[in-house]
């Protein structure tokens, strides 16, 4: 297999096949972002990914999960992807689900005859980047897409049936907007209400854009303390009966775990025992 680049996943994929059917990202504007910022976006040849999906043919039976990268493959023309889907599906006799990064705009932009046309062929997870449900905060990280357009996005998931995993990011909107991020990104999960939600926590990498902006003092990082306060006031003003809530990514100061609703004050107990315990996740162990 050739691979190129950085090749990212989500920590749920990490013993699938990953297949870049992209390199980088197609939007690659957003100014949180540290990945794929030294990569041009490709979109590589299906002669090419067939190419070197054959070189490893005889691992074919081990794989049953197969991960479609790079940042939002589902930009793809829908007949482009339909071909790698059937390939995989003559290929890959054990192959349980097969998923990909989305992003709303790829997903609207898509009738949803050609969503159900690739989730019939096997397509059935797509992991989306909300990352806030704050309008000032979207447009302030230039992630080029509104709340509204994330609600039209979930709503043709739904209807077609796909598992939706979903990323929000604490800290997003600096220690002067943690209340809105936190507040208005739990109202736009209690709309959508997607099967997963998982919390990461802003981090700052000297490749991303927003880097000058914390160097010069305009954006200033939320401390520990503030991140779990933002965490806490999030799971205060969700209503997202049955969705599976995570916050075991590497960037958090506390690995939590469990279901919406029903879990909620649980996971507030664990954020109140950390703030009162201090027993955050050192730095050392908070890289990604």
């Amino acid at each position: 297999m050739r691979y190129y680049g950085d090749v990212y996943r989500p920590p749920s994929e990490a013993s699938s096949l990953i297949i870049q059917a992209t390199i980088g990202c197609a939007h690659n504007d957003c100014t949180f972002c540290y990945m794929y910022k030294d990569e041009p976006f490709i979109v590589r040849k299906i002669e090419d990914i067939i190419e070197d999906l054959e070189t490893i043919r005889e691992y074919f039976p081990r794989f049953r999960r197969i991960f479609i990268a790079d940042g939002d493959a589902l930009v793809l023309k829908t007949e482009h992807l339909a071909q790698l889907l059937d390939y995989i599906n003559e290929n890959f006799p054990n192959v349980e689900r097969i998923s990909s990064y989305a992003t709303a705009g790829d997903i609207n932009r898509k009738s949803l005859e050609e969503l159900k046309t690739l989730y019939d062929k096997g397509l059935k997870m797509l992991y989306i980047g909300f990352e806030s449900g704050d309008e000032e905060i979207l447009r302030d990280i230039k992630k080029g897409l509104t709340v509204d357009e994330y609600v039209a996005a979930m709503k043709k998931c739904k209807e077609v049936g796909f598992l939706s995993s979903i990323t929000i990011i604490a800290g997003l909107g600096g220690v002067d907007k943690m209340e809105q991020n936190a507040v208005n990104t739990a109202k736009l999960i209690t709309m959508t209400k997607p099967d997963y939600v998982s919390y990461l926590t802003m981090r700052i990498y000297k490749n991303a854009p927003i880097y000058k902006d914390y160097v010069s003092g305009k954006f200033k990082m939320p401390s520990a303390d503030e991140i779990l306060y933002e965490m806490k006031l999030f799971l205060e003003n969700v209503d997202s009966q049955g969705t599976i809530f995570r916050s075991n990514h590497a960037s958090n100061y506390v690995s939590l775990k469990g279901n919406l609703n029903e879990d909620r004050e649980r996971l507030i107990e664990l954020i109140d025992e950390t703030l009162e315990n201090r027993n955050f996740r050192p730095d050392y162990l908070r890289g990604l």
